[in-house]
């Protein structure tokens, strides 16, 4: 199958040399295309350009006019707990009314709840309920997603998550990466016995999940009052034995020493990073780990937000995705997410457009396949609706502003 996407407006983030990630001042940089074509042979990028340069014999199966319209490569969501059961609205009014991430969890509430609700709910409705938020995500522009269990808790429930996420690998248009993700919280049984659940996870979970191949990477909730530094060099350490490399959430309630534990690792992000100082900035400075904020989060939970310019300015690269779950991020819009980290970070548009495709598909470990506009990679893309500048696509934050969305050379419906 032949398409052809012709007269667009501006074709944003071209590579003509696709790079791994986009870091420091270089992240302000972005290369676009005026009056540009599309051209898509079955599921991958043949060749893009300026109009005058299409070859007018260039025969095809499908052609679109995009005038007045600007092409972007879709996003990539590198940090997502998508498969979840039902949603914790009640604890959203327990937030209005002034308790704490950190209280709500002491009660009880918080991953806690998710796993409750989870232990009850049949892989089939989870698939189900995970589909219809992917299929919504997909039509606000994304084309990858990094999916974690953790409101499993328990070595059946974890597993039970884990064939959710590669049920819908093998069934979902999109790039779908699985990460386990066992220590997420502390279970009631185990409050003052953390340590005997390290061990469940690393003695019992871990290899279980490796042998039935369920997870592409392993996480940690590295921070005050969920896993200590110790107990995430244990989970990483043991993972690492098995193939799964790191993923760590890590500096969200407090400076808790994750970020190091991750480069340590060489994880391929530490995500959140709302308490950043310049021993973390130094550290990741010297590895190959992304530093991956979360503005969802942030700004659902009234948090103090990451220094993303303090690290950006330092030389860093930074990502942004969504951490859409039930609890502090129940959203996937990464158009949203986008203007967050203009509104809410001190962004460019530039700098947003990196962090929210090539630097999240570094996240994601797919960058030689996603995240630009470059021959070869996969024909993930979206066209806007007319549009004056690429300026004004996070300004209008309300707005929806994507007209057609294409995956791997298809579009979708």
């Amino acid at each position: 199958m032949k398409t052809l996407i012709k007269n667009i407006k501006k074709l944003v983030q071209t590579e003509e040399t696709p790079k791994k990630k986009i870091a420091g001042k270089e992240m302000a940089n972005i290369n676009s295309i005026e009056n540009a074509f599309l051209f898509v042979k079955n599921e991958r990028i043949i060749d893009f350009g300026i109009m005058n340069n299409l070859d007018a014999e260039i025969t095809v199966d499908n052609t679109y006019d995009a005038t007045g319209k600007m092409v972007y490569p879709s996003f990539c969501d590198s940090h997502t707990h998508i498969v979840y059961a039902g949603s914790r609205e009640i604890e959203y009014s327990d937030k209005i009314r002034g308790l704490s991430y950190e209280e709500i969890a002491k009660r009880g509430g918080g991953i806690l709840n998710s796993a409750k609700l989870l232990h009850s709910t049949s892989e089939d409705q989870l698939y189900k309920q995970a589909q219809k938020r992917i299929l919504e995500v997909i039509k606000q522009g994304t084309g990858a997603l990094e999916i974690k269990s953790g409101y499993g808790l328990n070595t059946q429930d974890e597993l039970k998550m884990l064939r959710v996420i590669k049920r819908l690998k093998s069934t979902m248009p999109i790039e779908i990466k699985s990460t386990f993700l066992g220590a997420h919280s502390i279970p009631t049984e185990y409050r003052g016995k953390q340590t005997q659940y390290v061990d469940l996870v690393i003695n019992e979970m871990i290899p279980v999940v490796a042998a039935e191949q369920l997870a592409d990477y392993i996480d940690v909730f590295c921070d005050k009052g969920f896993f200590t530094i110790e107990d995430t060099d244990r989970i990483l350490n043991a993972g690492m034995k098995y193939g799964l490399r790191a993923k760590i959430h890590a500096n969200e309630l407090d400076f808790s020493g994750g970020v190091q534990v991750g480069v340590k690792y060489n994880a391929l992000s530490v995500d959140h990073l709302e308490f950043i100082g310049n021993k973390e900035i130094e550290s990741l400075l010297n590895s190959e780990t992304m530093p991956t904020v979360l503005p969802g989060a942030a700004f659902f939970l009234g948090m103090q937000f990451s220094p993303v310019r303090k690290m950006i300015d330092a030389g860093l690269p930074v990502a942004l995705a969504s951490d859409f779950n039930p609890g502090s991020s129940p959203s996937g819009n990464m158009k949203l997410i986008s203007s967050m980290g203009c509104i809410n970070y001190k962004m460019l548009p530039e700098e947003v457009i990196n962090a929210t495709t090539i630097n999240t598909a570094y996240a994601m470990g797919i960058s030689n396949s996603h995240g630009s506009i470059a021959k070869g990679k996969f024909a993930n893309f979206f066209i806007t609706k007319p549009i004056p500048s690429i300026e004004f696509f996070p300004y209008a934050f309300g707005s929806d502003l994507i007209d057609k969305v294409f995956i791997k050379g298809k579009i979708i419906d």
